[in-house]
C-alpha cells in the first residue's frame, strides 16, 4: 500500500498536507526517511513512524458502544449529536459506522466497524440475526401477548412480523420484559406492543447476534471488541 494512502487513512491530513509531511522528511519506515508518497509499504510488516511517533495502522475496527439516549445513530447529521461524535479522534478517522439503528431514544448495545461485509452479513434478512432488548412496558405482559408475538403481530402498515421470543420478568402496572426478533423495522419493538394495546417506556438492546453488551460501559462509552468478540461475529459469515 502506498505511504501516502496510508497516512491519509489515518487522518495525517489531505493529500496535500501528507505530501508536506513526507518532504519534511517527517516521515519514516523502519528508521529510514521516507519522502515519496508513492513507496509501497506494508503496514502489517513494516515499523511506520510519524515525527518519531510509531504509528498503529488498522485496516478495520469494531467497536462497542453502550448508546445513550437522546443520540442518533448515524454518521453526520446537521442537528443532532450522532454516535460518531462520542468516538475518540483514533477512532473516528477509520471512519466507522454503526451496524443497523437504534432509535435516539433508544439505549444500549451499538456495533460501530468500516468492515462492510461483516456489517453486510449482520444485517442481511436471509442471516435472521436475533437482536434481544430489555424494556419496561406500560401495562401487564401476559400470556396472550407471548402467545401473539410468538405467532407474528400486525403492525399499522399491515407488515406481519416474523415470531418474536417474548419473555416476562416483572409484571405489573408496569411489566420487565426481553424480547428477541430477527428483524429491525421502523420502531419494530415500539410498534409490536402497540398493536397489543401497550405502550413502551423505556427501550435496551442487550445483545446482537453472539454479541452481548458489556455491562461495565457507562452510558455513551464505548470499547474494540476482543478478538475472541470478533470471531463470534465473523462465524455467521460462515
Amino acid at each position: 500500500m502506498r505511504i501516502d494512502k496510508i497516512l491519509a487513512n489515518l487522518g495525517y491530513g489531505s493529500r496535500k498536507e501528507v505530501k508536506k509531511l513526507l518532504k519534511d522528511g517527517a516521515v519514516q519506515v523502519n528508521g529510514s526517511p521516507v519522502k515519496d508518497g508513492k513507496e509501497q509499504v506494508n503496514p502489517n510488516e513494516d515499523s511506520i513512524s510519524v515525527h518519531g511517533e510509531v504509528i498503529e495502522y488498522k485496516e478495520y475496527i469494531y467497536l462497542m458502544m453502550n448508546k445513550p439516549p437522546g443520540v442518533i445513530s448515524a454518521t453526520e447529521d446537521v442537528k443532532d449529536q450522532t454516535v460518531i461524535d462520542l468516538l475518540e479522534w483514533e477512532d473516528a478517522v477509520l471512519k466507522p459506522f454503526p451496524v443497523g439503528r437504534l432509535d435516539k431514544d433508544t439505549e444500549g448495545l451499538l456495533l460501530l466497524t468500516n468492515d462492510g461485509q461483516l456489517a453486510h452479513q449482520l444485517l442481511s434478512p436471509k442471516k435472521h440475526v436475533p437482536k434481544t432488548y430489555f424494556a419496561v412496558i406500560e401495562g401487564e405482559v401476559d400470556e396472550e401477548d407471548i402467545h401473539a408475538f410468538a405467532e407474528g403481530v400486525t403492525l399499522d402498515d399491515g407488515y406481519v412480523t416474523k415470531p418474536g421470543i417474548l419473555k416476562v420478568l416483572k409484571k405489573g402496572p408496569t411489566s420487565d420484559i426481553e424480547l428477541t426478533i430477527t428483524e429491525g423495522k421502523f420502531h419494530q419493538v415500539k410498534r409490536m406492543f402497540l398493536t397489543r394495546g401497550k405502550r413502551v417506556i423505556y427501550l435496551k438492546r442487550i445483545s446482537m447476534g453472539e454479541l452481548k453488551l458489556d455491562e461495565t460501559l457507562e452510558l455513551g462509552e464505548y470499547r474494540e471488541l476482543t478478538d475472541e468478540e470478533v470471531e463470534l461475529l465473523r462465524s455467521r459469515q460462515q
